[in-house]
């Protein structure tokens, strides 16, 4: 053999292992039958018994028949044919391997069985039914190459070693313009070849159904696994939002009061001037803790879009109101200083709703950080905008000069949802001592699409 020929010989397998299966997906194999299915092949072979052995009794009524044979060959050609249909889908390639002996078997113990339709279709089925339902699909192609060279060869043996055609009366009445025996060979090889390629044919087909099914099953199932899996992460996300805004809504306000209280208790017995204004302080930042609670409770418990019971949104805090939270930690002791830098006019206005929103609720984290733990009495905020297009920026920067205060250190969710916010827009958060300063240091940076709708600085939009 030349080495041209090998990968030709290569080629003609692959492509024939490709067609009985799918290159796609090699090694799928498609499942067992149902226990429903098993019963019907069993009925089924029951019911073909049947009409098989009535189809023969009427033949052998009125005197059909080839060669001279006692009756009871046909009968039991028949029966031992349509058995192994009982578990053709549960055993294919066991029912084709039997079926194919008992074929080649049962045609010289009666070859009037083996030119009935039933011992015909009961052949054909078994070879459907293995190119249908094998699952080892390297086996099956093996196996059809074996059942076509055994058909070839009960063909070939029929014609030249059995004196199948019994003298010249066979072609009497010949009148095609070929030669008889020739014509003859040519009709058989063709109605074998449509009989075992149909069965194939049909066979691979059925299986090829059952792989579309299978794959579109499996598709349906990862689609529900996303869903599900989607929508827990909605749920979770969802959580973690919730608990950012209410450590943010919340924890400001508890700052103040409980910075507020211990103030007035110990200013309370000498100066009831400093000790009353200190417990309004704790009063005014309870009602606001209050009603931002409500808000928020109120959001959480309505659809998306819905009015407030007075017809109108609550407004969310955006950068154009972190003067007044600056103002509010004045009660507290700690001066705080704004300072706004944009790069051009009015780009802190262009900022989008949902950006500005978490850039302010990381300047009053970082605010209430300075207030619980830090001996720090100046606080300075610098908002910045930077770049152009898409490549636009916001940064806000908190600083503080102070030390650490003893026995305040938190839980960390303050510092954690910074961060998330940060992550939340792609953007990066900093936190952490200042460099050659002392002091605390929290910088956040968030990228800023110039094509998100531009209603950072003002407007009416419901907390979320």
């Amino acid at each position: 053999m030349s080495t041209a020929a090998v990968p030709d010989s290569l080629n003609r397998r692959t492509r024939l292992f490709h067609w009985l299966n799918d290159p796609e997906d090699p090694h799928w194999e498609r499942p067992g039958p149902t226990r429903a299915q098993r019963r019907n092949d069993v009925l089924g072979m029951v019911l073909a018994l049947a009409v098989g052995l009535l189809m023969v009794m009427f033949a052998k009524s009125f005197g059909a028949r080839l060669v001279d044979e006692a009756a009871w060959r046909a009968y039991l050609a028949v029966a031992l044919m349509v058995l192994p249909l009982a578990i053709r889908r549960a055993f294919p390639l066991i029912t084709l391997v039997v079926a194919s002996v008992l074929f080649l078997a049962l045609s010289y113990l009666s070859p009037e069985a083996a030119v009935s339709l039933t011992f015909q279709v009961a052949y054909f089925t078994a070879l459907y039914s293995a190119v249908a339902w094998a699952r080892d699909r390297r086996a099956l192609w093996i196996l059809n190459v074996l059942v076509i060279a055994e058909m070839a060869v009960w063909l070939t043996v029929s014609f030249t070693l059995t004196n199948a055609f019994s003298g010249e009366d066979l072609f009497e009445d010949a009148a095609g313009p070929m030669a008889a025996l020739p014509a003859y060979l040519l009709h058989t090889a063709v109605m074998n070849f449509a009989y075992f390629v149909g069965a194939m044919l049909i066979g691979r087909n059925s299986w090829r159904g059952a792989l579309e099914r299978g794959r579109a099953d499996a598709h349906a199932r990862q689609l529900a696994e996303q869903a599900e899996e989607l929508a827990r992460r909605a749920v979770v996300d969802e959580r973690i939002r919730i608990a950012r805004e209410l450590h943010d809504v919340v924890a400001h306000h508890v700052s103040v009061i409980g910075i507020q209280a211990g103030a007035a208790r110990r200013v309370m017995n000498h100066s009831a001037e400093q000790a009353a204004l200190a417990l309004r302080t704790v009063e005014s930042a309870s009602r606001e803790a209050v009603t931002e609670m409500r808000s928020l409770l109120k959001v959480l418990r309505s659809d998306a879009g819905e009015d407030h019971g007075d017809g109108t949104r609550l407004p969310e805090p955006n950068l154009a109101d972190v003067e007044a939270l600056a103002g509010s930690h004045a009660g507290t002791g700690l001066q705080v200083s704004v300072n706004r830098v944009e790069h051009s006019p009015g780009a802190l206005a262009q900022v989008p709703a949902p950006l500005a929103l978490s850039a302010y609720r990381c300047i009053q984290e970082s605010l209430t950080n300075v207030n619980r733990h830090s001996t720090a009495t100046t606080a300075q905020v610098t908002i910045r905008t930077g770049g152009e297009g898409p490549k636009g920026w916001l940064e806000v920067e908190i600083l503080d000069a102070g030390r650490p205060r003893p026995d305040t250190s938190g839980t960390g969710y303050g510092l954690r949802g910074i961060t998330e916010r940060a992550t939340l827009h792609q953007g990066v958060a900093e936190v952490g001592p200042r460099a050659h300063h002392q002091g605390w240091r929290v910088r956040v940076r968030f990228p800023v699409s110039r094509q998100q709708p531009v209603t950072g600085a003002a407007g009416e939009r419901t907390l979320a």
